[in-house]
């Protein structure tokens, strides 16, 4: 029972013991960030492939899998199998809108051909189209370009009363105190050039307040001309249908643009006040079709506008895949339907090469694990086979053609996924390394104790207490110190990675209050050493000083830091992600805080055997 009250009164009686404390605890918060960020941006790649791509991918690249809609009646009949979609996957380059002779005036980007509403049940893309509707600053910009393409019919359709409030809502300081007529009249004296500048100035309110300072006709032929103008969410529903005015369309990965970019509130802001929004233009795509032989064909182009754009949150496809419908895709790459002839006199008709695609996406049922499915989609690949092998243009053979692949989305990601766990494993053993430095400083600490307490132990083993009940009261001293640190660096690695992107935020915004704050407390601090310090006594103040010189550096790193600007840490074009991960991995954690118990109890026996080897005699004469 002594060597509970013995542990309980030497942790409580000095400050020692608690630097120990604080020792481990944050090494026990080091670890647990590290290694919870770690696995974090680990399951976002997988989880990132698996909701772009489904769960199970076949593919068979430049050639395609013909009668792919048979296979996919086929896969979307088996109770495993929730839904199945066709994709072609190129490259080409797409001409931007930019200014002639711009850097990026043409981006390289990937192309995926899709049919949008089967891709939507197998992927995440309903939840990643960006704009539900048209952003606020863009607006104006969307205006100009209705006025440009039907502005005679918009300012016939002006009324004076129209007129009267565009004028009131553009001028309002200059007619308060005007009568209606008086209104009327400067409104006639008006030369029409500047109508549309007004209607462009009325829009930075909002469609609603466009719409009723127009008038009914005069709207009407402005949505005329941009019918997303009439606002309900046209912009969304365009981009998951993949058409614009009735156009087919593609939508933009949201890094497509180079006039997007994030803010240290990780919101969009898209350059010169929303005048680089994408889905505003129209532009140019380029694809080098290949031929069965690998062949290069001739160049193809189709120009078409751009629907909305799309953010799944990885930023590498984000910055390149443009998704187009899939029958122009396959036109753009020569898999579209075409007739068979004879190669020796093409005049003979010999059947039809029916229309391709490079990759179906198969997604299980809930519960259905991917190796799971992916054998299900084998077993029915080779019904597909069999069932059509008679015909002109047989699909491949899944033994015969090392192209064709059947693989889980964690698999097809593999060359992506691999290197990220052996990084998460080796940051994992890196860090684990400061468990040594951990053990170290107990070991000093305690160590500095025991000396501390050798009065004490002489008088212990002089009343019969054995060398291990001296062992045992430096064990649980250690153990305390080791429990009391571990649970206090879990609640902190807790703290610091469920907020990692607030954290984030605030060093890409830093508020003024926290420096100031910081510079106050340090000089309060070494008010305080100097007022408690006695005569002679330079300890106080020499804390005060290092309190001074920590917090006062750091509110003026803070105040440095907001006048530069800010900074961004978690960039995404160098994490792949546009938030860090910020979920505690629980195992990871626990284990962590396991290893620390048994790293302080260990290095703790350190010092615990030399107590126990202490002469009592010498002891109790020491001074």
């Amino acid at each position: 029972m002594y060597q509970f009250l013995l542990t309980a009164r030497y942790l409580l009686s000095r400050l020692t013991p608690f630097l120990a404390v604080a020792a481990v605890a944050l090494c026990v918060a080091l670890v647990i960030v590290v290694v919870s960020v770690m696995s974090g941006f680990l399951n976002m790649v997988r989880s990132s492939g698996q909701t772009l791509m489904g769960d199970v991918i076949v593919s068979y690249p430049v050639r395609g899998i013909p009668w792919y809609g048979q296979f996919i009646d086929l896969l979307e009949a088996n109770d495993d199998i929730h839904a199945a979609t066709p994709v072609i996957d190129t490259w080409g380059l797409l001409r931007m809108p930019y200014p002639e002779g711009d850097s990026k005036e043409n981006e390289r980007v990937q192309i995926w051909g899709i049919e949008p509403i089967g891709f939507a049940k197998v992927t995440g893309f309903g939840e990643a189209v960006k704009w539900a509707d048209i952003p606020p600053a863009s607006l104006p910009h969307l205006v100009d370009d209705a006025l440009a393409a039907n502005g005679d019919a918009v300012l016939a359709a002006l009324d004076g009363a129209a007129r009267g409030r565009l004028l009131s809502a553009t001028a309002a300081d200059q007619v308060v105190d005007m009568s209606t007529a008086q209104i009327e009249h400067l409104a006639q004296s008006l030369e029409d050039g500047a109508w549309p500048l007004r209607i462009r100035m009325v829009a930075t309110d909002g469609t609603d307040a466009l719409e009723a300072a127009l008038g009914a006709q005069a709207w009407a032929a402005l949505i005329q001309a941009d019918a997303r103008l009439a606002g309900g969410g046209r912009a969304g529903q365009d981009g998951l249908t993949l058409q614009r005015d009735g156009r087919p369309a593609m939508v933009t990965g949201i890094h497509v643009s180079q006039a997007n970019r994030r803010d240290s509130k990780g919101q969009t802001i898209i350059a010169r006040d929303g005048y680089w929004w994408l889905p505003r233009f129209e532009l140019t795509l380029t694809t080098l079709p290949i031929d069965a032989r690998g062949g290069l064909l001739e160049p193809e182009s189709i120009a078409l506008p751009v629907a909305n754009e799309f953010s799944s949150g990885v930023y590498l496809v984000d910055k390149t895949r443009v998704l187009l419908p899939l029958d122009m895709v396959q036109d753009l790459t020569h898999l579209d339907a075409a007739e068979l002839v004879d190669p020796d006199d093409p005049t003979v008709l010999l059947g039809s090469d029916p229309a391709r695609a490079t990759m179906v996406l198969v997604r299980g049922v809930q519960g259905t694990t991917p190796d799971a499915l992916r054998e299900t989609v084998r077993e029915l690949y080779m019904d597909f086979e069999r069932a059509m092998a008679g015909s002109q243009s047989p699909p491949p053979i899944l033994d015969l053609s090392p192209s064709l692949g059947i693989r889980t989305w964690e698999e097809q990601n593999a060359s992506l996924i691999g290197p990220v766990e052996k990084e998460r494993e080796l940051m994992r053993t890196l860090f684990s390394i400061i468990y040594l430095v951990c053990g170290a400083l107990i070991v000093a600490i305690f160590w500095a104790i025991v000396y501390e307490k050798t009065r004490d132990i002489g008088i212990l083993r002089s009343i019969g207490a054995p060398r291990s009940g001296i062992v045992n009261i430096f064990l649980l001293y250690g153990l305390a110190v080791g429990v009391l640190g571990s649970t206090l660096g879990v609640g902190l690695g807790w703290l610091i990675t469920s907020n990692i992107n607030v954290i984030h935020d605030a060093l890409g915004d830093p508020p003024a209050w926290p420096g100031w704050l910081l510079i106050v407390v340090g000089v309060a601090l070494l008010v305080a050493g100097i007022a408690v310090s006695h005569r002679q006594q330079i300890l106080p103040v020499l804390l005060g000083s290092f309190a001074l010189l920590a917090c006062a550096g750091a509110g003026v790193g803070l105040l440095l830091l907001r006048q530069a600007g800010g900074v961004v840490i978690w960039d995404p074009a160098v994490y792949l992600f546009d938030q860090a991960p910020n979920t505690v991995d629980w195992p990871a954690a626990w284990w962590t805080a396991l290893g620390a118990v048994v790293v302080s109890v260990i290095a703790a026996s350190i010092p615990a055997a030399h107590a126990a080897d202490i002469d009592p005699v010498k002891a109790l004469r020491y001074e």
